[in-house]
This record gives C-alpha cells, structure tokens and sequence, in this order.
C-alpha cells in the first residue's frame, strides 16, 4: 500500500518566519561597512575600494546578493 505524499507543514511556516532574514543581513552588511561606505563617499578611489571588498568580503557579498536573497525568500 502506498502512502500518499503530506506537505511539509513544518517547513512551510518555518520558511515564512524566516523572511526577515534577508533586511538582518542587509542591516549587519551595512554597519559593517558603514566607516568605510563613509570613506568612498568623501572620496571615491580605487584604492579605498579594494581594501573595502578585501577587508569585508563577507558584507560585500551579501550587498551584492541582496536581490537573489529577496527573491528566494519572498518565493515560497
């Protein structure tokens, strides 16, 4: 006798409580870089721009993929 698949209920609503995810990241992103977003915007140069991304990768990162994150939690 086969059983009949059961939505994932758990998962579902685990997934819709987590939509705030995405704006932590963001808000986390931007304090990190705020003395450096400081910096680029009194003076935007090549040099302040590579120590940037090298000395906050992650927070880069997670600037650029905002929108992919955005979208994978407004999906479901």
């Amino acid at each position: 006798m086969e059983s009949s698949p059961v939505p994932d209920v758990k998962g579902l609503s685990n997934v819709r409580s987590q939509r705030w995810v995405p704006l932590l990241l963001l808000v986390l992103a931007l304090l990190d870089l705020r003395t450096e977003l400081r910096l680029l915007l009194d003076h935007v140069t090549l040099t302040a721009l590579v120590f940037t991304v090298r000395q906050h990768t992650l927070a880069v990162v997670v600037l650029i993929l905002q929108p992919s994150l955005w979208h994978q939690y407004r999906r479901r």
